[in-house]
């Protein structure tokens, strides 16, 4: 009862750190459920996933799947609070604009953003929204659920290759940890589980989302020497986008 208890706390702080939901604090805050809770980044996702699947079911009943696309993205960034956005924007501006270690890391410590920034962001931001709404209707919600699980386990799967490289409070400071044994075993089957609903094909996103995932840890490592929690929220939405456009390719 004790192992459920930690592992229920380690799950609640995964959904405290990477959602806005307002759960009410059962206990004092534990620093250690946190770095517990990054295996249970891709049952994020399936709440995530969840949320704008069933959005997306409802504005489909209502209005063309393009509008309906864009109210379950609107619904992931409110929900996430645009956690890994903002990540992705600060990487582009960082990676794009620094050309040392140093440079990059101060750039991506600079809360403002700049031209990489935005443009990454309203280049992700579309490529998801049209990727979705150009989905086949039947199979929509299942890929949105499958996609938010499969790119949070590759974003945490950054874990178990890289180490965290800012020596100050970061993003993903109080979660840096190195993911390993059973912890990454876990996390890489609540990523892959919601597949088992696609048709069989679709099996080959995976391999896809796995080379993307290779070619950022190298980037990351060549760049940074490692990763921050900027690269994890990176890491996360160029696997969903991936994901999403090698399901358009397989349908």
């Amino acid at each position: 009862m004790s192992h459920l208890r930690t592992e229920l706390e380690a799950l609640r702080a995964a959904v405290m750190f990477f959602t806005r939901l307002p759960l009410p604090m059962t206990r004092a805050w534990d620093p250690e459920s946190l770095q517990r809770a990054a295996a249970y980044f891709p049952l994020v996702g399936w709440l995530v996933g969840g949320v704008a699947a069933a959005v997306w079911c409802l504005g489909i009943r209502l209005f063309p799947p393009g509008l309906a696309s864009g109210l379950s993205l609107a619904a992931t960034l409110l929900l996430t609070g645009a956690f890994h956005e903002d990540g992705f924007a600060d990487v582009c501006d960082g990676f794009g604009g620094g050309y040392t270690q140093e440079r990059v890391l101060e750039i991506m410590r600079d809360s403002r953003i700049g031209a990489f920034g935005a443009i990454g962001v309203v280049v992700i931001l579309g490529l998801k929204w049209m990727a979705v709404a150009a989905l086949p209707l039947p199979l929509a919600p299942l890929v949105l659920i499958a996609g938010h699980a499969l790119s949070r386990g590759a974003s945490a799967s950054v874990m178990a290759a890289l180490s965290y490289v800012r020596e100050e409070e970061g993003k993903a400071k109080p979660l840096a940890t190195e993911l390993r044994g059973g912890r990454l075993l876990a996390a890489l089957f609540f990523s892959l589980a919601p597949l088992a609903f696609l048709p069989p094909r679709m099996g080959w996103s995976v391999i896809v989302v796995v080379i993307v995932r290779l070619a950022l840890v190298c980037w990351f490592r060549r760049r940074i020497g490692g990763y921050t929690g900027d690269c994890l929220g990176a890491a996360q939405q160029v696997s969903e986008v991936a994901f999403y456009l090698t399901v358009l390719a397989l349908v």
